[in-house]
């Protein structure tokens, strides 16, 4: 399959890219990083390929995104996966620069792949679109309030997106659960040590997603195969 994964220097991103190529699949990925997405095309070359992408700047997601159909047949499965999370507070502590960053990130930038990348597989009547929810797309705690408001807006994006897909397409908010990686210890600090890492993760995520399908379509699920 030719999988699209924005946020693939990283965490969740990075962990799900590797164990996809392990599996035999085609990745395109996106980062902000530069020194790791060079890294990324050094380990794995062609037929996969990894570009410097802030998904934030529509502008440079419509360049990514010509690109990468350019070069073949729509992706089969589509996970926007880049998020960020903010500085913990209170929301009235919250200033706006700080706050438009996780928006512009964690909802704009999801906005702006589809905008780029969905045409071509509705064209093609085919594919899945994975947009990372979170537990906090479902419930809320305090201190992360921008980036409860940007995951509940994933969950209502996506469902909007799944009534709008032609038949035999999915578009589904994914809950992860929670993983040790460095946006949940911003959260969590070293309480996140007690939770899976992202590669024992992947393990079991990239075989969920990759069952995705039709059947899915707008349903809120999780990685453990619970739905909402």
């Amino acid at each position: 399959m030719k999988i699209v994964i924005t946020g693939a220097t990283r965490g969740l991103g990075r962990a799900l890219a590797e164990e996809f190529i392990r599996s035999g699949h085609t990745i395109l990925g996106c980062g902000r990083g530069g020194e790791a997405v060079f890294d990324l095309r050094m380990t794995h070359g062609a037929p996969h390929d990894f570009s410097v992408v802030d998904v934030s700047l529509d502008s440079k997601v419509a360049l990514w995104a010509a690109k990468v159909l350019e070069a073949g047949s729509p992706p089969d499965i589509l996970i926007n996966n880049a998020g960020l999370m903010n500085r913990l507070s209170p929301l009235w502590e919250q200033d706006d620069r700080e706050f438009t960053k996780v928006v512009d990130v964690n909802l704009r930038g999801v906005a702006n792949v589809i905008r780029h990348f969905v045409p071509a597989m509705v064209a093609a009547k085919k594919g899945v679109i994975v947009n990372l929810s979170s537990g906090w797309g479902r419930s809320v705690s305090p201190e992360v309030a921008p980036y409860c408001a940007t995951k509940f807006a994933i969950e209502g994006l996506t469902k909007a997106l799944a009534a709008e897909l032609p038949a035999g397409m999915a578009a589904v908010p994914l809950n992860p659960g929670m993983i040790d990686t460095d946006m949940l210890r911003l959260a969590w600090g070293d309480g996140a040590a007690s939770c899976p890492k992202a590669e024992a993760w992947a393990k079991i995520a990239a075989p969920f997603i990759l069952r995705l399908d039709a059947k899915h379509n707008g349903q809120s699920l999780s990685v453990d195969g619970a739905e909402d």
